[in-house]
């Protein structure tokens, strides 16, 4: 239902003016400080890794080579791949997506360990991304290991990597739920060993903005390097949580497409819209639906219907009063153009409920209007009223709506007055 501009459906509108038009009282303002970094963030894109754990996600090399070369065009700064110690084919992907020589930089995902370091930097990759919990949950059920022994082991791994010329990030499992002391000792720790970034991860998606915020800005307040943030939704909060983190200090945002991840999944770039310029300067915009729209048909998804910027009902206008206003002016009720997409808006005319404006709008995008057509606005609400008259017994398609139209123009053109039915 976001459609082209002619043909549809969609009642001719009006250029979208400019995003960034609000008054300076408007709570919509930007109100920039020195710690934000929502003009200029940076995408650590993570479909690769991170929704290689979505339940329907069988990626072959080709799929991975597809979705890598697509993410790069778009603009994404990472590429976040599944370690290559998990399996051969992991590790052959690795070293394959590596040597393909795109824009974007390629990271891997691996455990703090020696080991897994060497893997990762015998594939070529641009950065290691380290992780391992720190929570007492984690501590306790999976790795075992106390925080000395994680500090000194992260501090062995990160010297090598940094040795073998490759960006290095250390991050934390579960870091809402880990000690505040810990995690500022170990961060403080890396990061005074060189690291390039600290990474923090809502691994079971249960923080809210406020923790984020005041996490990140007393992180920011601790290390030099810059703070990547990775935020589940399983309780709808990773987009909100992302700004918020940008806010605070962060630089980098984890994504993955369509937010397919190990748990409800995380965050894509589209839906960070607080800084429009930046956004529309550093990435392709309109390539963002090929990508969903690729990613969705191989792990076997739709896009959901409610999905911002790709859903079908996105950019949908029905009830008059917002008919009236987005044909005059889109800004009026819509806060995102969609032609920065290269998408259209629809504005319906096939509702009880939507105006006699929406009609007036299709009626000149069928070239109806003006002398020997539909003159007046009374020739046009008596149409509408035989739209209605149907719409009130059934559903109506576009077509059937467009040869009322059609007969009824075909009437005033013979000089026949229209009957009322």
């Amino acid at each position: 239902m976001c459609g082209t501009a002619n043909g549809n459906g969609s009642a001719a509108v009006a250029p979208h003016p400019a995003q960034d038009h609000n008054p300076a009282t408007s709570v919509y303002s930007q109100v920039q400080d020195y710690l934000s970094n929502t003009g200029r963030y940076k995408i650590i894109e993570s479909t690769l890794r991170e929704g290689e754990q979505f339940s329907n996600a069988f990626f072959t090399r080709e799929h991975k080579v597809k979705i890598a070369t697509m993410l790069s065009d778009f603009g994404v700064d990472y590429i976040e791949l599944t370690s290559p110690v998990s399996s051969q084919a992991s590790y052959d992907d690795c070293k394959h997506i590596c040597s393909l020589g795109l824009k974007a930089k390629i990271l891997t995902h691996v455990r703090c360990s020696l080991e897994d370091a060497k893997k990762a930097v015998e594939c070529g990759v641009d950065g290691v991304d380290l992780v391992i919990g720190i929570s007492s949950l984690l501590k306790q059920y999976s790795h075992g290991k106390s925080l000395e022994i994680v500090k000194s082991t992260a501090i062995e791994v990160i010297e090598y990597v940094k040795s073998a010329g490759v960006e290095v990030r250390f991050s934390s499992e579960d870091s809402f739920r880990s000690d505040l002391v810990d995690i500022l000792s170990l961060y403080k720790a890396v990061d005074q060993a060189g690291v390039q970034r600290v990474g923090i991860a809502d691994t079971v998606g249960g923080a809210t903005p406020r923790m984020v915020y005041d996490l990140v800005r007393t992180l920011r307040g601790v290390v030099g390097c810059d703070i990547e943030c990775h935020f589940h939704d399983d309780t709808g909060c990773s987009v909100a949580n992302a700004v918020t983190a940008l806010e605070g200090g962060a630089t980098h945002i984890d994504t993955s497409v369509l937010g397919i991840g190990e748990r409800d999944g995380a965050l894509m770039a589209r839906m960070v819209v607080t800084a429009p310029e930046y956004t529309k300067n550093k990435y392709k915009l309109p390539k963002l639906k090929e990508i969903e729209e690729y990613v969705a048909s191989v792990v076997e998804v739709n896009i959901p219907f409610n999905n911002p910027i790709t859903g079908f009902c996105a950019f949908t206008h029905k009830a008059g009063i917002h008919a009236k206003a987005i044909i005059a002016n889109p800004s009026t009720y819509e806060i995102i153009d969609p032609a920065l997409f290269g998408l259209t808006r629809y504005v319906s005319i096939t509702s009880r409920i939507t105006g006699w404006n929406a009609v007036k709008g299709r009626i000149a995008q069928l070239g109806l209007d003006g002398p020997g057509g539909f003159e007046t606005d009374d020739q046009i609400k008596e149409v509408v009223a035989k739209l209605t008259r149907v719409l009130l017994v059934r559903p109506l398609a576009i077509d059937d709506a467009d040869s009322i139209i059609h007969a009824y123009h075909l009437n005033l053109q013979n000089g026949v007055k229209p009957q009322s039915s």
